[in-house]
């Protein structure tokens, strides 16, 4: 690598870390994790500018931080983002607003919030006003290269994620955990404080995820706590569709990536 591409990475790198809240930027230094979280946002961003098609976008990469720390009251724990080009927003199980079908995944989950809470059924992919509500929407690992599942374990995210989830164990938290790779840190949040049932993947969410009322038992767990329970009403969730008020013309919209915005590298 040679000076250009090393500041290239270097710029591009700090526009990701900026996307941290400082709280949690402060968290995870007092923590002993910021080395690591250096290290793989570096490496991250070099493999973006050698062409490989990470997921998701840079500005996405670490969106699960970047409301304040002490917000969150409710843990959702997935495994890394979609592989599916345009489907990672940087939110665990959240897609693009605009993302049709469903991934499979969530199809399941809107159909278990259903019968949960009694809401109607979700219409878009976009699970922000549940960020927006205290709950973290968090995978173990936060990059993915485009259509390989899992093609980034072990590049040193995990390292991250789990300074985040021993830091959310020391606070009033409920912690929703699908699947195996989720349940590994059940000890560390303290079980009776976890909703713990199979992945919503179709591969299993009929093993025992449908019919775990993972919502209202989580809002349980919280007024155990003395926490406000959560509103998991997503009737107000993005659909991917605006209208121009100058045509009159229903138009998809987005998020530039970092490099088109104006103060950026």
């Amino acid at each position: 690598m040679n000076d250009s591409e090393a500041s290239d990475a270097n710029v591009l790198a700090g526009h990701i870390l900026a996307t941290i809240h400082p709280s949690w930027r402060t968290i995870l230094t007092d923590g002993g994790a910021e080395p690591a979280l250096d290290t793989v946002v570096h490496q991250a961003a070099q493999r973006i500018l050698d062409g490989e098609q990470v997921q998701p976008a840079p500005e996405n990469i670490l969106r699960a931080l970047s409301h304040p720390a002490d917000d969150t009251r409710v843990l959702i724990l997935g495994q890394d983002p979609y592989p599916t080009p345009g489907h990672a927003v940087g939110l665990s199980f959240s897609s693009a607003p605009q993302t049709r079908p469903l991934p499979k995944s969530l199809q399941n989950i809107y159909t278990e919030y259903q019968d949960d809470l009694g809401h109607d059924r979700p219409q878009s992919a976009d699970l922000t006003p549940w960020t927006d509500n205290g709950v973290m929407l968090l995978n173990r690992v936060l990059t993915v290269s485009e259509g390989q599942a899992g093609s980034h374990r072990g590049l040193g995210w995990e390292a991250v994620t789990e300074a985040v989830v021993n830091h959310l164990a020391t606070r009033p938290i409920a912690a929703i955990l699908w699947g195996k790779q989720a349940q590994e840190v059940a000890d560390v949040i303290g079980r009776d404080r976890c909703v713990l049932s199979p992945h919503p993947s179709p591969l299993s969410a009929y093993r025992g995820f449908f019919g775990s009322h993972p919502f209202t038992r989580a809002n349980g767990i919280l007024e155990a706590q003395g926490v406000a329970a959560v509103d998991w009403d997503l009737a107000g969730q993005d659909t991917g569709q605006k209208n121009n008020a100058v045509t009159g013309r229903t138009v998809l919209h987005g998020t530039a990536p970092l490099w088109e915005n104006g103060d950026a590298c």
